[in-house]
């Protein structure tokens, strides 16, 4: 009972180091007003600086899960959670345009190389949490390490308002303190790792054979998903404010209620699993998603707040699902299925958000928003043609083995 408990701690301290992590995504945007009010950057320029952190992070992950693959690379938790905020801590202090781009840039490399090797270590304490439980348990454990990350997302905005609002962009140094902070998390999950290696009770996954086709069409997918998501967020306190009245307090309520949407999303998502498989709730949680963004963007008066919600909860159920459908899928690559499901098909989202922007400025805003409808619908047809992995019984009850194998004195197979 104690070794669970530890690992039930590993997944906990994990999500909370992820959520360290992730407020290094939302904070780029979150900086955007000030670089604006500040330092006079057009929209041009504040795009560049949005677009230097997203496009390099998702170019980055897949190779940083390449990598791992190759190697665990488990230092790599506190290296690239310090470089994640080293890059935004020092984005505020250069009033160089091309210096900030490459702090910003440095941050969005630090966030790429932590998705895929925490995704692994979370997998494996998870497996081991749940050790006699099956795949469930690492739904579970994987679903709280995912609503860990979109937590520090969703807290990034308010922190950047509380501390580059009351100081300015001189303050952003003290925004590298989530970063120590998860940076030392890290290092527990660490030792008990390295422990269970050393004593020989950190296994080798069972072979098995990777299904490509299986994995581009879940990558695909989730790049749907990931358009509707980001393309929503990023409009939505905008077209709320237009739609209701009540100007910037009614988008932020929106903002709100989306970001609560999507932690209850991402918990309920593992829980669901266990009972009637990812695949099934996935494409269901998609159908959900596809009528709820229609019911935002046409469905008048304050009923629109409900429909954000069911929005936002049927885009984040299928969230931590969909990462390890794709470890399960390429289970000779799981870093870089990681990187892709985690990493790539997240941030890649925010690619669409100038070609909405300019449909909005030559139609209206509804109608820019209006083709979101349709990515939930791709996804739920991509997940249709998807089959539910049969994950292998040593998969699930790896832990338990090893660790009786330990306390006999045998020999146990250790991992690479």
């Amino acid at each position: 009972m104690p070794k669970r408990t530890s690992d039930r701690g590993s997944i906990l301290l994990l999500s909370v180091g992820h959520s360290c992590v992730d407020v290094y995504q939302g904070a780029v945007a979150a900086l955007v007003p000030f670089l604006v009010a500040e330092r006079h950057y057009g929209y041009a320029a504040v795009s560049g600086v949005v677009l230097a952190a997203s496009l390099l992070s998702s170019v980055a992950q897949p190779l940083f899960g390449a990598l791992t693959d190759r190697r665990p690379l488990p230092w790599l938790l506190p290296v690239s959670t310090l470089l994640g905020g080293a890059g935004i801590a020092l984005s505020g202090v250069s009033g160089s345009y091309g210096l900030t781009l490459a702090f910003v840039a440095l941050s969005g490399v630090g966030v790429a190389a932590y998705h895929p090797e925490s995704a692994r270590v979370a997998r494996l304490a998870a497996q081991r949490a749940g050790a006699g439980q099956g795949g469930p348990g690492v739904h579970r454990g994987m679903a709280w390490f995912s609503l860990g990350g979109n937590l520090g997302f969703g807290a990034a905005p308010l922190l950047v308002a509380a501390v580059v609002g009351t100081g300015g962009l001189r303050l952003t140094p003290l925004l590298a303190v989530p970063a120590l902070a998860g940076a030392a998390l890290c290092l527990p999950v660490l030792r008990e790792l390295e422990r269970r290696r050393a004593a020989g009770a950190v296994r080798a996954p069972a072979p098995a054979a990777d299904d490509r086709a299986a994995f581009l069409r879940l990558s695909l997918a989730v790049v749907c998903r990931s358009v509707a998501f980001v393309g929503l967020s990023t409009f939505l306190s905008l077209f709320t404010a237009q739609r209701l009245g009540g100007g910037p307090a009614a988008g932020t309520a929106a903002l709100v209620v989306l970001y609560a949407g999507g932690a209850v999303g991402s918990v309920l998502g593992g829980a669901l699993a266990d009972r009637w498989g990812r695949v099934a709730v996935a494409r269901r949680s998609y159908l959900v998603a596809a009528v709820a963004v229609a019911g935002v963007l046409l469905v008048p008066g304050p009923v629109l707040y409900l429909f954000v919600a069911l929005a936002s909860a049927g885009l984040y159920v299928p969230f931590s699902l969909q990462v390890t459908l794709g470890q399960d899928y390429l289970p000779s690559r799981v870093g870089t299925a990681s990187g892709i499901t985690l990493g790539l098909t997240v941030s890649i989202g925010g690619l669409a958000s100038p070609a909405i922007g300019a449909l909005a400025d030559a139609t209206s805003l509804r109608t820019a928003l209006l083709p979101l409808v349709l990515m939930p619908v791709l996804s739920w047809a991509l997940f249709r043609t998807l089959p539910e992995p049969v994950v292998p019984d040593s998969d699930a009850e790896a832990g338990a083995d090893a660790d009786e194998d330990a306390e006999a004195g045998g020999p146990a197979p250790v991992s690479r």
